[in-house]
């Protein structure tokens, strides 16, 4: 069988447009193709961080629900402990009284200063300053005691004690109370 030069060119021109169509096929078809999964999958490599550090952070979220009604009961608690109304009301009587009954005649607070609390929003911690102008040091231990087991909101920062010249039973004494209230 002779071709002719017509059908060699026809033969030609199809096996050229046959290297064409997979040339395009290979470069324009497949090349993005494959192009978009490698830059698909650096990006799907880059998510696994982050995928991680919110599995991480759902976990912590679910514990602190567990934790909610334990929070919740404790800080019942707290406002149930603190009286109504201003502390500058409330807490020198509360203190006056306690160290009364201990067998301390007087004791006297005043407010140093406000601070808001860092751990719990809506509260703050005030310092209060107690002066004792006499009082015997075992009465007073015995007070303090009662003081920080009875008022578990109330802490005793620091106390000085002051000799009486001519009196040794009895002492000045000062300390420094730290209260937690709501603001």
């Amino acid at each position: 069988m002779k071709l002719n030069k017509d059908q060699i060119q026809k033969i030609t021109l199809g096996a050229l447009m046959f290297c064409g169509v997979i040339y395009a096929y290979f470069e324009f078809l497949l090349g993005p193709q494959s192009a978009g999964r490698e830059h698909a999958l650096k990006a799907a490599a880059e998510l696994d961080p982050q995928i991680a550090a919110a599995r991480g952070q759902i976990a912590k979220t679910k514990g602190l629900e567990e934790k909610a009604p334990e929070a919740q009961r404790l800080l019942d608690q707290v406002k149930a402990m603190i009286p109504e109304g201003s502390p500058i009301a409330w807490l020198p009587t509360k203190v006056g009284d306690l160290f009364k009954r201990e067998g301390v005649e007087k004791a006297t607070p005043r407010m140093l200063n406000e601070t808001p609390e860092k751990d719990l929003t809506g509260y703050s911690k005030i310092s209060w300053a107690v002066d004792i102008p006499r009082a015997e040091f075992l009465s007073f231990a015995k007070a303090v005691a009662a003081l920080e087991n009875e008022e578990p909101l109330m802490e005793v920062q620091s106390f000085e004690v002051e000799a009486i010249r001519g009196n040794m039973l009895n002492q000045r004494i000062s300390f420094n109370l730290n209260n937690l209230v709501r603001q």
